[in-house]
């Protein structure tokens, strides 16, 4: 489970990084107070979007995981769906697919819902 917990922590940190890669054409701005307004290609608002849909779900998916640790719960199974399916729902955020992205919000949804429920 620490494994999965770190690897949660690298896809935030992933995500959260991807826009300002992927707006490297930008890097005054960037590099500046960030005053004022730059134009940015639909990719990168999506990204930007994405890294802060999982800072929503990140707090609840730790608590649970750290939950399971300690009151050794066997949750890994829901914990990895978890981590997979927010790994796609990234990449089809980004790509912009938009159905296949909201079935996989659902399905991360559903995992912590599991993973709440293995814990009562």
């Amino acid at each position: 489970m620490i494994t999965l917990i770190l690897l949660a922590l690298l896809l935030t940190f992933i995500q959260l990084v991807t826009p300002t890669i992927l707006n490297a054409k930008n890097l005054d701005f960037l590099i500046s107070n960030r005053e004022g307004s730059v134009d940015e290609a639909a990719i990168v608002g999506r990204a930007r979007r994405a890294g802060s849909n999982i800072l929503e779900s990140l707090p609840a998916f730790l608590a649970l995981a750290i939950l399971s640790i300690v009151l050794d719960v066997e949750n890994y199974n829901m914990a990895m769906f978890w981590l997979g399916s927010r790994v796609l729902y990234y990449f089809t955020y980004i790509f912009g697919i938009l159905y296949l992205r909201t079935v996989l919000w659902v399905a991360s949804i559903f995992c912590l819902f599991s993973m709440a429920f293995a814990l009562v």
